[in-house]
């Protein structure tokens, strides 16, 4: 089984990606979908609730005010990263294990794979990308956030060009989706 991680900063079309990847008959695994569902369990709201109590409005969590306070400061980043990371990395060895002779290949859409040193476990990386003023529209569309919080988050991921660099293909996603669909096609032949 070939392991292929999809990255890219906030906005520059992972999802998109990933959605004709599954168009194309392969699984695409998010680990922002079992974050996800890390926020539904009791056990974990409370360390949370324990960690960051301000984020919580009449016992009830906010997760918006969670996002705004560690995109305005970094140690508490930091400290929610360390709460989160060891369980999507029990994931993901999880599903490499139960997907290892079931798939030829496993896509990973991961924006922070490089961030977490996942790429360690891929034998191939995607970096999605755009130009960044494309990339700035389409996120403050999406979320409906300001400029000034599109560059907080921006100030908080890995520099596009430094991704690039670590890229084994790097797919444009503001190409024509016929375009990008004969790219990934083309490649996923060659891996296998």
């Amino acid at each position: 089984m070939k392991i292929v991680g999809i990255t890219g900063g906030i906005g520059c079309g992972k999802t998109f990606l990933a959605g004709i990847i599954k168009r194309l008959g392969f699984s695409v695994h998010n680990p922002d979908f079992w974050v996800r569902d890390l926020y539904l369990k009791s056990d974990f709201l409370q360390v949370i609730k324990h960690e960051f109590p301000m984020v919580f409005e009449d016992g009830v969590f906010n997760k918006r005010k969670l996002r705004q306070l560690v995109f305005d400061d970094n140690k508490q980043l930091k400290k929610l990263e360390s709460l989160i990371h060891p369980f999507l990395g029990q994931k993901l060895k999880k599903l490499i294990h139960r997907t290892a002779l079931k798939e030829d290949v496993l896509f990973l859409d991961v924006a922070l794979l490089l961030e977490f040193n996942w790429d360690k476990y891929c034998d191939y990386i995607i970096v999605v990308d755009v130009a960044d003023e494309l990339q700035k529209q389409r996120v403050m569309k999406r979320d409906h956030i300001s400029e000034e919080d599109f560059n907080k988050i921006i100030a908080v991921q890995m520099d596009k060009k430094l991704k690039r660099q670590c890229a084994d293909v790097i797919i444009d996603t503001a190409a024509p989706e016929n375009i990008i669909k004969v790219q990934l096609i083309k490649f996923i032949k060659e891996i296998l």
